[in-house]
Protein backbone atom coordinates (compact mmCIF):
# COMPACT_ATOMS: atom_id res chain seq x y z
CA UNK A 1 0.00 0.00 0.00
CA UNK A 2 1.53 3.40 -1.03
CA UNK A 3 1.37 6.49 1.33
CA UNK A 4 -1.36 7.73 -1.15
CA UNK A 5 -3.61 4.96 -0.74
CA UNK A 6 -3.54 5.95 3.36
CA UNK A 7 -6.04 7.71 5.27
CA UNK A 8 -5.51 9.36 8.25
CA UNK A 9 -8.38 11.10 10.08
CA UNK A 10 -8.65 15.05 9.89
CA UNK A 11 -7.96 15.11 13.70
CA UNK A 12 -5.09 13.32 13.77
CA UNK A 13 -3.90 15.01 10.64
CA UNK A 14 -4.04 18.53 13.05
CA UNK A 15 -2.98 16.78 15.83
CA UNK A 16 0.60 15.97 14.24
CA UNK A 17 0.57 18.85 12.13
CA UNK A 18 0.13 17.50 8.91
CA UNK A 19 -2.67 19.64 8.19
CA UNK A 20 -3.18 23.61 9.28
CA UNK A 21 -6.61 24.19 7.44
CA UNK A 22 -8.53 22.93 4.68
CA UNK A 23 -7.98 23.98 1.58
CA UNK A 24 -11.94 25.79 1.17
CA UNK A 25 -14.23 27.65 3.82
CA UNK A 26 -12.99 30.04 6.20
CA UNK A 27 -9.79 30.44 7.97
CA UNK A 28 -9.87 28.64 11.60
CA UNK A 29 -9.50 30.97 14.30
CA UNK A 30 -8.20 28.59 16.69
CA UNK A 31 -5.52 25.64 17.08
CA UNK A 32 -6.20 22.13 17.63
CA UNK A 33 -4.18 22.30 20.46
CA UNK A 34 -6.67 25.23 22.22
CA UNK A 35 -9.67 23.13 21.42
CA UNK A 36 -7.67 19.93 23.23
CA UNK A 37 -6.96 21.93 26.24
CA UNK A 38 -10.34 23.97 26.77
CA UNK A 39 -11.71 20.18 26.68
CA UNK A 40 -8.85 19.34 29.40
CA UNK A 41 -10.21 22.34 31.32
CA UNK A 42 -13.61 21.41 31.07
CA UNK A 43 -12.60 17.69 32.16
CA UNK A 44 -10.58 18.61 35.24
CA UNK A 45 -12.94 21.15 36.32
CA UNK A 46 -15.94 19.08 36.36
CA UNK A 47 -15.26 15.80 35.51
CA UNK A 48 -15.24 13.79 31.96
CA UNK A 49 -19.23 13.66 32.19
CA UNK A 50 -19.12 17.37 31.33
CA UNK A 51 -17.32 17.35 28.26
CA UNK A 52 -19.23 18.04 25.43
CA UNK A 53 -18.71 20.02 22.33
CA UNK A 54 -21.30 22.96 23.33
CA UNK A 55 -19.37 23.10 26.88
CA UNK A 56 -15.97 23.17 25.00
CA UNK A 57 -17.37 25.28 22.17
CA UNK A 58 -18.23 27.36 25.41
CA UNK A 59 -14.77 27.74 26.80
CA UNK A 60 -13.29 28.87 23.99
CA UNK A 61 -16.27 31.38 23.02
CA UNK A 62 -17.12 30.10 19.82
CA UNK A 63 -20.18 28.66 18.29
CA UNK A 64 -20.63 25.05 18.95
CA UNK A 65 -20.29 23.87 15.30
CA UNK A 66 -17.04 25.57 14.90
CA UNK A 67 -15.58 23.02 16.66
CA UNK A 68 -16.33 20.35 13.96
CA UNK A 69 -14.15 22.11 12.08
CA UNK A 70 -11.22 20.33 14.11
CA UNK A 71 -12.86 17.19 15.05
CA UNK A 72 -15.62 15.32 13.32
CA UNK A 73 -17.32 13.65 16.68
CA UNK A 74 -16.98 14.26 20.46
CA UNK A 75 -15.17 10.59 20.75
CA UNK A 76 -12.57 12.23 18.29
CA UNK A 77 -12.20 15.14 20.82
CA UNK A 78 -12.00 13.44 23.90
CA UNK A 79 -9.08 10.66 22.16
CA UNK A 80 -7.30 13.64 21.55
CA UNK A 81 -7.81 14.97 25.06
CA UNK A 82 -6.14 11.67 26.70
CA UNK A 83 -3.20 11.89 24.51
CA UNK A 84 -2.70 15.44 25.51
CA UNK A 85 -2.95 14.70 28.85
CA UNK A 86 -0.31 11.85 29.23
CA UNK A 87 2.49 14.14 27.76
CA UNK A 88 5.66 12.85 26.73
CA UNK A 89 7.22 9.68 27.91
CA UNK A 90 9.76 9.51 30.81
CA UNK A 91 13.22 10.49 28.78
CA UNK A 92 15.61 7.54 28.48
CA UNK A 93 18.77 7.29 30.51
CA UNK A 94 20.85 5.90 27.82
CA UNK A 95 21.74 2.49 26.65
CA UNK A 96 23.47 1.37 29.95
CA UNK A 97 19.76 1.49 32.12
CA UNK A 98 19.33 -1.78 30.53
CA UNK A 99 15.79 -3.03 29.12
CA UNK A 100 13.90 -3.94 32.57
CA UNK A 101 14.72 -1.15 34.92
CA UNK A 102 13.88 1.18 31.75
CA UNK A 103 10.68 -0.71 30.86
CA UNK A 104 9.63 -0.47 34.86
CA UNK A 105 10.16 3.52 35.03
CA UNK A 106 7.88 3.35 31.85
CA UNK A 107 5.61 1.56 33.74
CA UNK A 108 5.28 3.65 36.52
CA UNK A 109 5.28 6.85 34.31
CA UNK A 110 2.29 5.23 32.40
CA UNK A 111 0.34 4.54 35.88
CA UNK A 112 1.33 8.14 36.89
CA UNK A 113 -0.07 10.15 34.31
CA UNK A 114 -3.77 8.33 34.91
CA UNK A 115 -3.28 9.59 38.23
CA UNK A 116 -2.38 12.80 37.59
CA UNK A 117 -5.78 12.84 35.45
CA UNK A 118 -8.03 10.36 36.42
CA UNK A 119 -10.84 11.40 34.06
CA UNK A 120 -8.40 9.28 31.35
CA UNK A 121 -9.36 6.10 32.47
CA UNK A 122 -12.93 6.53 31.42
CA UNK A 123 -12.43 6.81 28.05
CA UNK A 124 -12.67 3.90 26.03
CA UNK A 125 -9.49 2.69 24.01
CA UNK A 126 -10.87 3.00 20.27
CA UNK A 127 -7.86 1.96 18.50
CA UNK A 128 -4.21 1.58 18.14
CA UNK A 129 -1.84 4.31 19.19
CA UNK A 130 -1.82 7.35 16.57
CA UNK A 131 -1.98 10.60 18.69
CA UNK A 132 1.19 12.15 18.69
CA UNK A 133 2.30 11.28 22.62
CA UNK A 134 0.75 7.94 22.29
CA UNK A 135 2.75 6.76 19.33
CA UNK A 136 5.84 8.25 21.31
CA UNK A 137 5.16 6.17 24.25
CA UNK A 138 5.06 3.30 21.66
CA UNK A 139 8.28 4.30 20.12
CA UNK A 140 10.01 4.51 24.07
CA UNK A 141 8.51 1.28 25.08
CA UNK A 142 9.74 -0.77 22.19
CA UNK A 143 12.89 1.12 22.18
CA UNK A 144 13.40 -0.24 26.16
CA UNK A 145 13.26 -3.88 24.52
CA UNK A 146 15.96 -3.06 21.70
CA UNK A 147 18.37 -5.45 21.54
CA UNK A 148 16.98 -8.08 24.28
CA UNK A 149 16.51 -11.06 20.97
CA UNK A 150 12.68 -10.55 20.94
CA UNK A 151 10.84 -10.78 18.28
CA UNK A 152 9.17 -7.74 17.03
CA UNK A 153 5.96 -8.92 17.74
CA UNK A 154 7.12 -10.11 21.33
CA UNK A 155 8.23 -6.31 21.82
CA UNK A 156 5.07 -5.22 20.78
CA UNK A 157 2.88 -7.85 22.96
CA UNK A 158 5.26 -6.63 26.15
CA UNK A 159 4.54 -3.39 26.20
CA UNK A 160 0.75 -4.00 25.26
CA UNK A 161 1.19 -6.04 28.90
CA UNK A 162 2.78 -3.91 30.94
CA UNK A 163 0.57 -0.54 30.15
CA UNK A 164 -2.41 -2.55 30.53
CA UNK A 165 -1.19 -3.86 34.14
CA UNK A 166 -0.77 0.18 34.79
CA UNK A 167 -4.08 1.10 33.12
CA UNK A 168 -5.36 -1.53 35.27
CA UNK A 169 -3.93 -0.60 38.12
CA UNK A 170 -4.51 2.96 38.30
CA UNK A 171 -7.94 2.41 37.64
CA UNK A 172 -8.46 0.49 40.54
CA UNK A 173 -6.34 2.95 43.00
CA UNK A 174 -8.36 5.87 41.65
CA UNK A 175 -11.82 4.17 42.06
CA UNK A 176 -11.11 3.26 45.34
CA UNK A 177 -9.48 7.03 45.79
CA UNK A 178 -12.73 8.40 44.89
CA UNK A 179 -15.07 6.23 46.77
CA UNK A 180 -13.21 7.16 49.92
CA UNK A 181 -13.85 10.95 48.85
CA UNK A 182 -17.48 10.19 48.55
CA UNK A 183 -17.54 8.71 52.05
CA UNK A 184 -15.29 11.96 53.41
CA UNK A 185 -12.78 9.14 54.69
CA UNK A 186 -8.77 9.41 54.39
CA UNK A 187 -7.77 6.35 51.67
CA UNK A 188 -5.68 4.51 54.45
CA UNK A 189 -8.49 4.84 56.79
CA UNK A 190 -10.98 3.28 54.51
CA UNK A 191 -7.99 0.48 54.16
CA UNK A 192 -8.16 -0.12 57.66
CA UNK A 193 -11.87 -0.19 57.60
CA UNK A 194 -11.97 -3.03 54.94
CA UNK A 195 -9.69 -5.33 56.64
CA UNK A 196 -11.88 -4.67 60.17
CA UNK A 197 -15.22 -5.71 58.03
CA UNK A 198 -13.46 -8.39 56.62
CA UNK A 199 -12.13 -10.15 59.66
CA UNK A 200 -16.00 -9.63 61.34
CA UNK A 201 -17.19 -11.27 57.96
CA UNK A 202 -15.07 -14.29 58.47
CA UNK A 203 -14.46 -14.91 61.55
CA UNK A 204 -16.57 -18.12 61.28
CA UNK A 205 -17.33 -20.54 58.13
CA UNK A 206 -15.20 -22.18 55.88
CA UNK A 207 -12.38 -19.22 55.15
CA UNK A 208 -9.31 -20.70 56.61
CA UNK A 209 -7.32 -18.75 53.80
CA UNK A 210 -8.79 -15.13 54.57
CA UNK A 211 -8.11 -16.25 58.17
CA UNK A 212 -4.56 -17.34 57.79
CA UNK A 213 -4.02 -13.99 55.81
CA UNK A 214 -5.49 -11.42 58.14
CA UNK A 215 -3.75 -13.33 61.36
CA UNK A 216 -0.26 -13.23 59.87
CA UNK A 217 -1.06 -9.18 59.03
CA UNK A 218 -2.16 -9.01 62.14
CA UNK A 219 0.48 -6.22 63.15
CA UNK A 220 -1.14 -3.39 60.44
CA UNK A 221 1.04 -4.88 57.65
CA UNK A 222 -1.94 -4.56 55.47
CA UNK A 223 -1.65 -1.32 54.61
CA UNK A 224 2.05 -1.92 53.50
CA UNK A 225 1.32 -4.58 51.42
CA UNK A 226 -1.35 -2.15 49.45
CA UNK A 227 1.68 -0.07 48.55
CA UNK A 228 3.66 -2.78 47.58
CA UNK A 229 1.37 -4.74 45.37
CA UNK A 230 2.48 -2.35 42.54
CA UNK A 231 5.74 -3.52 42.53
CA UNK A 232 4.89 -6.76 43.50
CA UNK A 233 3.16 -7.53 40.01
CA UNK A 234 5.02 -5.14 37.58
CA UNK A 235 8.00 -7.55 38.92
CA UNK A 236 6.24 -10.65 37.98
CA UNK A 237 5.27 -9.61 34.67
CA UNK A 238 9.19 -8.38 33.89
CA UNK A 239 10.28 -12.19 35.08
CA UNK A 240 8.08 -14.43 33.10
CA UNK A 241 9.61 -11.42 30.18
CA UNK A 242 12.92 -12.11 31.58
CA UNK A 243 12.60 -15.91 30.88
CA UNK A 244 12.05 -15.16 27.95
CA UNK A 245 14.65 -13.13 26.26
CA UNK A 246 16.91 -15.44 28.76
CA UNK A 247 15.59 -18.37 26.22
CA UNK A 248 16.28 -15.96 22.93
CA UNK A 249 19.58 -15.90 24.40
CA UNK A 250 19.96 -18.83 24.86
CA UNK A 251 18.70 -20.35 21.36
CA UNK A 252 21.51 -17.42 19.84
Amino acid sequence: MSDADVELPESIELAWGLRERPGKGPRRSLTMRQVVAAGIRVAEANGLAAVSMSRVAGELGVATMSLYRYVSAKSDLLDLMADAAYGDPPAPRGPDEGWRPALARWALANMTAIHRHPWIRQIPISGPPLGPNQVRWMEQGLAALRGTGLRGIERLSTIMLVSGYARNWATLTADLDEAAAREQIDPDDAGMRYWHQLALLTRHGAYPAIRELLAEDAEGQQDEVFDTEWQFGLDRILDGVEVLIQGRTATA
